[in-house]
């Protein structure tokens, strides 16, 4: 494992996975309660009511394949095989009436579930 090299893009390859202001001063704010080094994790599981649902874990453990993005302090990591699935897809923060939390907007999503952390692609 190698901790400190993300996987870069090429400057003609379009932005595999990003986050929005919101979404990383919820990732800094949720990890100053968790050990040093931590960060988010980003998957994509089988199963939801769409086919595929959104799953978030926070950890120290990164691979050399991990896709990594980084903003404004805030580090998030996507595996090489949920990378296919989100690509080109932003991770944002909303407070609503139905409540906060993570939304992945995925532009290979064909349909979603009414929370939102599941899809179909």
């Amino acid at each position: 494992m190698n901790a400190t090299q993300p996987i870069t893009t090429h400057a003609s390859e379009p932005t595999a996975f990003s986050i929005t202001d919101k979404a990383a001063r919820k990732i800094s704010q949720i990890m100053t309660k968790e050990p040093q080094g931590s960060f988010l994790r980003l998957s994509v599981e089988g199963g939801g009511c769409s086919g595929f649902s959104y799953k978030y874990d926070i950890t120290t453990e990164q691979n050399d394949d991990d896709y990594v993005v980084e903003k404004n302090g805030a580090k998030l990591v996507v595996d090489a095989i949920s990378l296919d699935y989100v690509r080109g897809s932003e991770l944002d923060y909303v407070s609503d009436l139905m409540g906060a939390a993570f939304k992945v907007q995925n532009p290979l999503a064909v349909a979603s579930c009414g929370c939102g952390t599941s899809f179909a692609l």
